[in-house]
């Protein structure tokens, strides 16, 4: 586990309703915003909304597209579900993620969940591909 405070802290949640190629790229995905935000604003912490949301929230032609095409299903009129839902499901993929990463990380739980990167490594962590 990657987090300084891991005690009491539930395990990850599954994200059902993409295949497991989808989830593959998703995660692949994420780790690339999860680390970028790491190098440049280094002691911030983040949640998932920061990093898909506000200026960030046009998922088309990424990978994330599949889980809002997910719960929107074939209805058109769906589209506020889908995004609350979608957004949901990336929460949990992000909790899995660094749940598993090799950098340590706090977290915490305010409205949403909360991350910040430690600075350290679990150098001594058998290394999960993606």
């Amino acid at each position: 586990m990657s987090f300084v405070n891991f005690a009491n802290l539930p395990n990850p949640r599954a994200v059902h309703g993409v295949c497991e190629e989808s989830l593959h790229e998703m995660r692949i995905f994420l780790q690339g915003s999860v680390y970028c935000w790491c190098k440049n604003r280094k002691d911030e912490a983040f949640a998932a909304r920061d990093l898909l949301g506000g200026d960030n929230y046009y998922w088309q032609a990424t990978p994330m597209e599949n889980l809002y095409n997910y719960y929107r299903g074939d209805n058109d009129d769906n589209n506020e579900y889908a995004i609350e839902e979608a957004g949901k499901a990336a929460g949990r993929l992000l909790y899995q993620l660094l749940y598993e990463d090799k950098r340590v990380f706090e977290t915490w739980k305010g409205y949403t969940r909360m991350y910040r990167w430690t600075g350290k490594e679990d150098n001594n962590k058998e290394y999960k591909r993606l």
